[in-house]
C-alpha cells in the first residue's frame, strides 16, 4: 500500500479500456508500519498506542504515541497524493479519526477512575477501535488518488466509525455494498470491519484477509486475488537467491494451510476456509506484474511428485517427559491447555510413550509461564525448552518422492545435523528440526536438492 502511486498504472489502470476498470472490488490493508504503531510491533513487541494505553491507565504516554502515529499517517499520504486539495482532505480525515479516538480513550480513563468501572473489560473494544484506523486511512487515501486519475472510486468504510449498530460481519458487508453499481464504480473497502464477532478477538492481525474472503464469497466473485509485492515462490529469495526461486504457479488450499502454520502470509487459514467452502478460486499475484497469472490456489492443487516450497522458522522445542504418563490419559490435555492460555502457537508436535514435544512459536517468557503451570499439575515431570529451527518441505502430493530420506541425505551432505524429522500420512509436508544457526543453510540445501530439477524440466519444456 505504501507504493500506491506505482499500483495505479500497473494494477488499477493497466491496459484496460475504461469499462474494464470496474467489476472489481479492492480490500486494502493499512500503510506499512501503521498497525504496528497503533497496536504493537508484530515482530519485536515494541509498544504502540494500544500497548501503552493498556500499560499506563493514568498516564499520557499513549497520547504521545497517538500523535506520532497521526504524524506518520500524514507524512505517508503527503508522499502519495500529488494534489494539495487531496492532502488537505486526507489531513482532515486523519485529524477527525485520531481526535475521536483520543477523546474515546480519555473518557475511558475517566470512567476507570471510579471503582465501579474496569477499563480491562473494554480493552478488546479499544483494540478493535484502534486497528480500524489504519485501514480506514489507507482506503480513503487510495480513493482520493484513484479519483484524481479519473476513476470512479468509492470509499467503503466498514470500520463502524460513529456507528451505533453492531451487526454481524455478513450484515455489515451487505449494508456496505448495497447501492454500489459495480459496473460503474470501483469500491475501495477497508480491510477491517467492525462487527459483533469481533475480528481482532477472533483473528488478530489476519482480519483483513478474513474480510476479503467473506466479501468475495458473499458477492459471488469469479475469482479472489491477493496482490503481494512478490510471487509466491519456492523459497525466500533472500535466502536462496532470486535467480534460484521458482514461482509455484498452482497449489492447493492444503498447502496454503501449511504455509500459514509456518508464518508464511499466503492467506490466513480462516480466510482460506471461507473461500474453500464457497468453492471460489484464490490467486496470489505480483502486484507490479499484473500480466503474470501468479499462483492459483484451488482444491485440485499442483502436480504430484513436486516440491512447491521449502521454508522454515525458529521454534522452541518444549519437551514434557514423564515416565508415569505411560497408559495414563490427561498429560497431553494439560499441556495443550497451558500453551493455549499463554497464547503460544503450536507449529508441530511429536509424542511417544512417555514424552510429548511441542514445537512452539512465541516468547520465552510465555513458555516459562506455561512450564510453571504444567509442573504445578505434574511435579515429577521434566520440562525442557530449547531453541531449534523447523524447516519444512511442502508440496500438494509428495507420496512418491521419498522426501524424508532424500532430505536427510541432502542435509547430511551439507554437514547439517538433524535433531528430529517427521512426515504425516497425507504427505503434504516433511519437517526437519535443526539448530537455529543452520536454518538458512538447511533451506538452501533442501531447496537446492529438490527445486532445480523442476526448474530445468520447465525450461526444457
Amino acid at each position: 500500500m505504501s507504493r500506491a502511486p506505482e499500483l495505479v498504472p500497473a494494477l488499477f489502470l493497466g491496459n484496460r479500456k475504461p469499462a474494464q476498470h470496474y467489476g472489481r472490488i479492492f480490500v486494502v490493508s493499512a500503510f506499512g508500519g501503521i498497525t504496528n504503531m497503533l497496536l504493537e510491533h508484530k515482530k519485536t513487541g515494541s509498544p504502540g498506542v494500544y500497548a501503552r494505553f493498556a500499560a499506563d491507565d493514568s498516564g499520557a504516554g499513549w497520547q504521545d504515541s497517538l500523535r506520532e502515529t497521526a504524524a506518520r499517517m500524514c507524512a505517508i499520504h503527503t508522499e502519495i497524493l500529488a494534489h494539495s486539495a487531496d492532502c488537505e482532505r486526507a489531513d482532515a480525515f486523519v485529524r477527525d479519526r485520531m481526535e475521536g479516538a483520543r477523546a474515546c480513550l480519555m473518557d475511558l480513563q475517566r470512567l476507570g477512575s471510579y471503582g465501579h468501572f474496569r477499563i480491562s473489560q473494554q480493552m478488546q473494544t479499544v483494540r478493535e477501535l484502534l486497528s480500524g484506523l489504519g485501514e480506514a486511512h489507507s482506503a480513503f487515501v487510495l480513493t482520493l488518488l484513484l479519483q484524481r486519475h479519473k476513476l470512479n472510486a468509492r470509499f467503503v468504510d466498514l470500520s463502524g466509525w460513529r456507528d451505533s449498530d453492531n451487526p454481524a460481519l455478513a450484515a455489515r458487508l451487505e449494508q456496505a455494498m448495497a447501492g454500489i453499481d459495480l459496473a460503474s464504480e470501483l469500491p475501495i473497502v477497508t480491510g477491517y470491519a467492525q462487527c459483533s464477532e469481533g475480528l481482532m478477538r477472533e483473528y488478530d492481525r489476519g482480519y483483513s484477509e478474513v474480510v476479503f474472503a467473506n466479501l468475495a464469497a458473499q458477492t459471488g466473485a469469479r475469482e479472489a486475488i491477493i496482490h503481494k509485492e512478490f510471487h509466491l515462490s519456492s523459497a525466500d529469495p533472500k535466502i536462496v537467491g532470486v535467480e534460484n526461486t521458482v514461482k509455484i504457479g498452482r497449489t492447493s488450499y492444503d498447502v496454503a494451510d501449511q504455509l500459514s502454520n509456518l508464518g508464511m502470509e499466503a492467506i490466513h487459514p480462516n480466510a482460506a476456509r471461507v473461500l474453500r467452502r464457497a468453492e471460489g478460486p484464490l490467486r496470489v499475484k505480483h502486484a507490479f506484474e499484473p500480466q503474470d497469472p501468479g499462483t492459483l490456489i484451488g482444491p485440485e492443487g499442483g502436480a504430484a511428485g513436486r516440491v512447491e516450497m521449502v521454508t522454515g522458522l525458529d521454534v522452541q522445542a518444549f519437551e514434557l517427559h514423564e515416565p508415569d504418563m505411560v497408559g495414563v490419559k490427561g498429560y497431553d490435555a494439560c499441556a495443550l491447555a497451558a500453551l493455549t492460555r499463554h497464547k503460544l502457537w503450536i507449529v508441530s508436535k511429536q509424542s511417544n510413550a512417555n514424552t510429548i514435544t511441542h514445537y512452539l512459536s512465541g516468547s520465552l517468557k510465555a513458555i516459562r509461564r506455561a512450564e510453571a503451570e504444567i509442573l504445578a499439575s505434574y511435579p515429577n515431570a521434566t520440562l525442557t525448552a530449547r531453541p531449534l529451527a523447523l524447516v519444512s518441505v511442502i508440496g500438494s502430493d509428495l507420496r512418491e518422492m521419498q522426501v524424508l530420506m532424500q532430505g536427510l541425505q541432502a542435509l547430511d551432505g551439507a554437514g547439517i545435523a538433524v535433531h528430529a524429522a517427521q512426515q504425516g500420512l497425507r504427505r503434504v509436508e516433511v519437517q526437519f528440526l535443526v539448530a537455529r544457526a543452520d536454518l538458512a543453510g538447511a533451506i538452501r540445501a533442501l531447496h537446492g536438492h529438490f527445486v532445480p530439477k523442476q526448474q530445468v524440466a520447465r525450461r526444457a519444456a
